[in-house]
């Protein structure tokens, strides 16, 4: 099987132009191609995961990748699959959050002896002078084909401002810089990115000639991708002081029956055939398949000891042990009154509620347990005692749970 054979039967490409080209240059290692981040926050989050894998793929079959990050474009923000204009940062938090991203990326990219590089679109998109923009680019864009854009159209009836309408310029305009300054040839971005990929192509050979060559492929899933990074209480993160190991791997642990074989083709790195056989997996082979994505995963992203750790204590979870990694919540003396704190407050404060009134329903129902034994009364009490040493596993449901000690 080709490099590009298994791109597409791990379903990882979707919409491409110049297919027999593109397969070309990949299969043979000749790709040099890049894939933009913006900085929104001080860590990647497992919305980033499917571009990231890759990036790695594809420089472990020789092709050269480029992490643009984008410290220019981050000052607009993108407004593809977004309802509101995003909060516009500071140029001190941005180059903080670029930072971040670089150590992030090590990770997965090599980045030595020029097998890869890092780039910022500050670095060009910063210094340039508005009415040469307006003459050298803006006159080779058509504004009513721009509107027809779906990341525009989306937009229209809540408002979209002038200031993200020209993302779609810049986002050109960064192809068009790595093309002429590192010879990048191709471009990958999610399905949502498609107008902006587009443009950019068109840009390189409307302003170097038919003969210029740029190619475009959308990552099939990359917007689901960006949705597998948030759940009901926030971002999975990469960073482990925003998202432990443990966490990290319940997350993966956690996916749906339907989802699992999907992110095992598109995330992980082992063999195709292997996973194929998964294909006739049912009931507890599934859960053993979510472990085994789990594992993977976070032994990608935090190293094998961790997830090895990890593993271990979600098995001890499941068994309703103890489990010494597990998202820990610590309790001090202003939680109790009169030297005791009762179960709905223990849920609110761990944050497996959002309120006491939240809490109630959840004992009420049947969902809450304290170290495997089911609660049934809302005036159930603990004393801080009872938190000493490895204090108790509070679970909410079937997926959500605290570790929760005395501070």
């Amino acid at each position: 099987m080709t490099v590009f054979e298994e791109l597409k039967a791990r379903g990882l490409l979707a919409q491409l132009t110049d297919e027999e080209e593109i397969k070309e240059l990949i299969n043979n290692g000749k790709a040099t191609f890049y894939i933009g981040f913006d900085p929104t926050a001080d860590s990647l989050h497992v919305g980033h995961f499917m571009a990231l894998c890759l990036m790695k793929r594809l420089q472990m079959a020789g092709n050269k990748p480029i992490a643009l990050l984008g410290g220019g474009t981050g000052m607009i923000g993108d407004p593809s699959g977004r309802s509101d204009m995003r909060t516009m940062m500071t140029k001190e938090t941005i180059d903080h959050n670029v930072e971040c991203f670089k150590k992030q990326m090590s990770r997965f990219i090599d980045f030595s002896e020029g097998k890869a590089l890092m780039v910022n679109n500050a670095d060009w998109l910063l210094d340039l002078n508005y009415v040469e923009l307006l003459r050298e680019v803006g006159a080779c864009f058509s504004v009513n084909r721009m509107l027809t854009a779906e990341c525009y159209k989306q937009r229209m009836e809540k408002g979209l401002s002038f200031l993200e309408f020209n993302y779609m310029i810049m986002q050109s305009y960064d192809f068009l810089m790595l093309y002429q300054k590192y010879g990048c040839n191709m471009q990958f971005g999610g399905d949502d990115q498609w107008s902006n990929m587009l443009g950019g192509t068109e840009l390189i050979r409307r302003k170097l000639g038919k003969d210029a060559y740029a190619m475009t492929i959308t990552l099939l899933l990359n917007s689901e991708g960006k949705k597998m990074g948030k759940t009901q209480k926030g971002a999975v993160w990469l960073d482990p002081n925003k998202t432990s190991p443990f966490e990290f791997y319940q997350y993966w642990r956690n996916v749906g029956d339907a989802d699992v074989l999907k992110c095992l083709r598109m995330l992980t790195f082992l063999p195709i055939e292997q996973i194929d056989e998964m294909d006739a997996w049912e009931g507890s082979q599934l859960n053993e398949a979510k472990e085994i994505l789990a594992f993977e995963l976070t032994k990608l992203v935090h190293g094998e000891q961790e997830a090895q750790k990890a593993k271990e204590s979600s098995r001890a979870l499941f068994a309703g042990g103890n489990a010494a990694e597990m998202p820990t919540c610590r309790l001090t003396e202003e939680d109790f009154k009169e030297g005791t704190i009762d179960i709905l407050g223990v849920l609110a404060v761990s944050g497996l509620t959002a309120s006491r009134s939240e809490a109630r329903r959840a004992v009420e129902q049947g969902g809450v347990a304290v170290d495997g034994e089911k609660i049934t009364d809302i005036k159930t009490l603990y004393r801080p005692e009872d938190f000493d040493g490895d204090g108790i596993v509070v679970k909410r449901g079937k997926k959500n749970f605290k570790r929760v000690v005395m501070g």
